[in-house]
């Protein structure tokens, strides 16, 4: 069965131009996260890339996780491989259901560096450090976990399949 390639739509809380990051340019999506938010970023990225035919990479492989945090402080674990392999263009997912994992933090500030576009999702507290570091910045009033976590993916889902039927439109108008 042949995968559709889908370009991800990400409207800019800026108002500019939307964000699109699909196989065309050659930029990917970079999902990352802590515990709950590590496996929502895991099952994300498996996700936009199978389904949705973008390149997608989750920051938790075992080896390079361990490797980073004993060389360089865990809080250095996200923000070294962005340095390693992300480039103008690229996209982050920073999860985190506080807002303040320092991990997360340091990522933004990485992929900042670079010039690639954040799209953050928090929650528990509304002024929590992560939702101000975004282009755009979902965030879940709760202070549950369960609660924060399961809306994230929700949302990460949502946006998935509103960027494949938005694609499958345009694909449409194209042909027509």
């Amino acid at each position: 069965m042949a995968t559709a390639r889908t370009s991800l739509w990400i409207p800019r809380s800026s108002g500019r131009s939307r964000q699109r990051a699909g196989p065309g340019q050659g930029n990917k999506i970079i999902f990352a996260g802590n515990g709950g938010s590590a496996g929502i970023a895991s099952h994300m990225a498996t996700d936009y890339s199978k389904n949705g035919g973008l390149r997608a990479w989750a920051m938790n492989d075992g080896s390079m996780l361990t490797c980073l945090a004993n060389d360089y402080g865990y809080e250095h674990v996200f923000a070294k491989q962005i340095e390693f392999h992300g480039r103008s263009g690229d996209m982050l997912v920073a999860i985190s259901s506080s807002g303040q994992s320092a991990n997360i933090l340091a990522a933004v500030a990485a992929a900042r560096k670079l010039g690639c576009t954040v799209l953050t999702l928090s929650g528990f507290k509304p002024d929590n450090a992560l939702r101000k570091t975004g282009d755009m910045n979902l965030y879940l009033d709760s202070t549950a976990y369960g609660y924060v976590e399961i809306g994230h993916l929700a949302l990460c889902h949502a946006i998935l399949d509103y960027s494949m039927e938005w694609a499958q439109g345009s694909r449409a108008v194209a042909r027509g």
